[in-house]
């Protein structure tokens, strides 16, 4: 089991950039995948981008490719999203994610065995 804690969020200009840190505590931090997951008033809860234990493999949805970077530090146990060009519709709760085996897809939010509390990002247009 892991613990995560997300941090770094809060309001930010159209077009400006945010980093959003999760922190990750307990046995083997580094064999997880982690997904970036964000959820919008009335909408559900989408992947954002995720990383890959071992291989460093990422995966970006759409709406944020080439605006959005994953990255982790398994030294310090943390994962990081670098959020460019944000658009008003970022807008959400972004949540991560662990995911100790991995079953075929990041996609599912049911493959994932721990999520933190999330953070509020705020895009201001």
């Amino acid at each position: 089991q892991v613990q995560l804690v997300e941090s770094g969020g809060g309001l930010v200009q159209a077009g400006g950039s945010r980093r959003l840190s999760c922190a990750g505590s307990g046995d083997s931090f580094s064999r997880y995948s982690i997904g970036w997951f964000r959820q919008a008033p009335g909408k559900e809860r989408e992947l954002v981008a995720a990383n890959a234990w071992g291989s460093g493999s990422t995966y970006y949805g759409d709406s944020v490719k080439g605006r959005f970077t994953i990255s982790r530090d398994n030294a310090k146990n943390m994962v990081y999203l670098q959020m460019n060009s944000l658009k008003s519709e970022d807008t959400a709760v972004y949540y991560c994610a662990a995911m100790a085996a991995y079953s075929g897809s990041y996609v599912r939010r049911d493959l994932y065995d721990n999520w933190g509390q999330g953070t509020q990002v705020t895009v201001s247009s």
